[in-house]
Parts: structure tokens; sequence; C-alpha cells
């Protein structure tokens, strides 16, 4: 079982501009995928997303942007230790690359970076579980989020 990288498609019955929003806003980010988020969409700049209540056992995880190209790619690193920069050896990467599919779009998720930690063969795989587990829930809750927004003409 290769254990490096985890890839999820998904269509989105709504245009790339609108799905990018969604994939890169820490307002719409929230609306489908943790419970917050506090971020800027722009390179650089870094920020927290929180699973669960941080008082009853959730989970902050440290969030760093590193490439918005709307409405076509958002990708950041996450999960590495408060105050330091994310890197290759200490976080994970996740792109969001988008196309026009009909009238909607093909969102093309990609999380990589899990072998680069130097964990053990046993963590490795818990993460990596954890991880398969998580896109398999969170991501199928994209659509029907965006299904409820209010698109203007």
């Amino acid at each position: 079982m290769e254990l490096g990288t985890i890839e999820r498609e998904i269509y989105v019955d709504a245009t790339p501009e609108i799905v990018f929003e969604v994939v890169s806003s820490s307002e719409h980010l929230k609306g489908w995928w943790p419970d917050d988020a506090d971020y800027e969409a722009r390179p650089g700049a870094s920020g927290t997303i929180t699973f669960g209540d941080c008082h009853a056992g959730g989970n902050v995880e440290q969030f760093t942007v590193i490439e918005t190209r709307p409405p076509r790619t958002f990708s950041f690193r996450w999960t590495h230790p408060a105050g330091q920069p994310a890197t290759s050896g200490n976080s994970l990467l996740v792109t969001f690359d988008l196309a026009a599919s009909g009238t909607g779009t093909l969102l093309r998720m990609t999380e990589t970076g899990f072998r680069e930690q130097g964990w053990s063969q046993a963590v490795l795989e818990e993460r990596y579980n954890d991880h398969v587990s998580g896109w398999d829930h969170f991501l199928p809750r994209l659509s029907p989020y965006v299904a409820t927004l209010q698109v203007q003409p």
C-alpha cells in the first residue's frame, strides 16, 4: 500500500470561480470542512483551522497558504507545529485543482507529504488512514454546501 499521496476527484455543479471561492475562503471552508478557519487566502499567509471544540478534545491545526491562482488552483500546507514555518518536512501539502467541466467544475484534491514527516511505519499508517477517512467524510460535503449558496446574477 502506497502511503504517500491521497487523491480525490469530485464534480461540483457550479462554476470554477464559485468552487475556488468555496475551497479558498476561510468563511466558506468552515461551511464544509473544519469547524472554524482563520486565515487570509493569499500566498504566505498563516492561520489556523479548528476541528471540534478545543476545550473538549478538539484540535487546532496550523495552516499556511502556498498558492492561489483563481479560479484554477489553491494550495496550502497544514499540520505543522505552531510557531514554525511550514516546510515539506513538518507539514502536509493539499492542492485543489479546478477545471471547468460541462456546466460545473471538476475538482481534484491531492494531499502529499506523509512520508517526508519521518514518522515510524505505524504512525505513518495511522495518520495516512486518518486523513483518507477525513477526506472521504468531508469532501463529499462540498457540493451540498455549494448548492446552499445564493448565486448573484
